[in-house]
């Protein structure tokens, strides 16, 4: 059994990616072919959004994105503790500070309440500018930006989206990726839609944000590579990610979303009086990136792992560490008091098998082995 079945997936479709991968080798139009512009059209299209620029992964798309905004030292940056190093990396590495902020225990996703007490405290504190809000739409469920949208316009902050693991989810039919002044994904192989390398998006409906993340991307270029009106970086999709994206895109739009969510009722229908399952609040859609339960304390959450483990059956525990306890972030000032939940989550989450090609069979041997578990047999 696979944790993300990645295989599963070329067999079903390998004629289709294989053709499209030959297409570009017969062609030799590696870099910026075609296939680039068309997959960004059909993103935009299917996200609902006016542009999108791709880009060499997903850290980078939120790296263009700060460089944009002309993001830097004296800047705050509020992101949830409990998620991803990227998020937070990508503000110190424009030298502005990054503002962790607890998230909330069923969402897995920024507490909005903590997140305005934490604005409220670096604005009373006086030495740091608020500037930017980086919601992550955590394990595929889109953040609460109805309320994050709220407090960004009461504050004047920006809102860049980290959809990374978000991409396919939904809020009464807004896509993620559609929310706030920007929006980013990414298409490492193990994410809702994914390739097979590295690769990411950004998405706007901003026409000057759209323009000077092209130039950026490509060496700050103006009218051709070769103008240089700005200092910007290396960063494109390749034409071969992008035209396996092509195919994956359809595969994710006809029936992926939808097989994830039908292995999530699956699971939680046979899991939800033995451990606590996702939480899903109404009119939100999550893509499932993952599948994530929390135990009682960690020494459960720890058992039972290896008990997985023992019965062929992986799992993994995202993530081991917060944000605020990473050495890189040491030197930073923390201004919330105890991060409870993140620190909760921490010791008790795990997540499990979890893609669009996952059998009946396969969910049932691991939700036996769990309730095995829990039942001391």
């Amino acid at each position: 059994m696979d944790f993300r079945d990645l295989k599963a997936q070329y067999q079903k479709y390998k004629q289709e990616i294989d053709s499209a991968i030959n297409e570009v080798v017969t062609s030799a139009n590696y870099i910026s072919g075609k296939q680039v512009s068309e997959l960004e059209d059909e993103l935009a299209d299917f996200v609902g959004v006016k542009h999108c620029i791709s880009c060499a992964n997903g850290t980078e798309a939120m790296t263009l994105v700060m460089m944009a905004w002309d993001i830097k030292e004296g800047d705050a940056v509020f992101v949830p503790d409990f998620t991803f190093f990227s998020t937070g990396e990508v503000v110190s590495f424009k030298g502005a500070t990054p503002i962790f902020v607890d998230v909330d225990r069923g969402t897995f996703n920024i507490d909005t309440g903590k997140l305005e007490t934490a604005i409220l405290k670096v604005l009373e504190e006086g030495k740091l500018t608020p500037k930017v809000i980086i919601p992550v739409d955590l394990f595929g469920l889109p953040a609460d930006f109805p309320e994050i949208e709220r407090i960004a316009k009461k504050y004047n902050l920006l809102i860049l989206e980290d959809g990374a693991q978000g991409f396919g989810g939904n809020i009464n039919g807004k896509r993620a990726c559609s929310f706030g002044d920007a929006a980013t994904t990414s298409f490492f192989p193990a994410k809702p839609l994914g390739c097979y390398g590295d690769g990411g998006a950004i998405f706007t409906d901003d026409d000057e944000l759209a323009r000077l993340l092209k130039s950026l991307r490509v060496h700050g270029k103006g009218e051709d590579k070769y103008d240089n009106v700005r200092i910007g970086v290396n960063s494109r999709l390749d034409t071969i990610q992008a035209a396996v994206l092509k195919v994956k895109l359809k595969a994710f739009i006809n029936h992926e979303l939808e097989d994830v969510n039908r292995v999530y009722q699956l699971y939680s229908a046979r899991l939800k009086d033995i451990v606590e399952t996702p939480f899903i609040p109404e009119g939100y859609y999550s893509s499932f990136a993952q599948y994530t339960i929390k135990l009682k304390n960690k020494e459960q959450r720890d058992g039972l792992q290896a008990n997985l483990k023992e019965n062929g059956i992986p799992s993994m525990v995202y993530y081991v560490k917060p944000m605020h306890k990473q050495g890189a972030f040491s030197d930073l000032y923390i201004y919330e008091d105890d991060f409870e939940v993140t620190n909760e989550l921490c010791k008790t989450v795990l997540s499990l098998p979890m893609h669009p090609y996952l059998t009946d069979e396969e969910v049932k041997k691991v939700c036996n082995a769990i309730i095995n578990y829990r039942n001391g047999i």
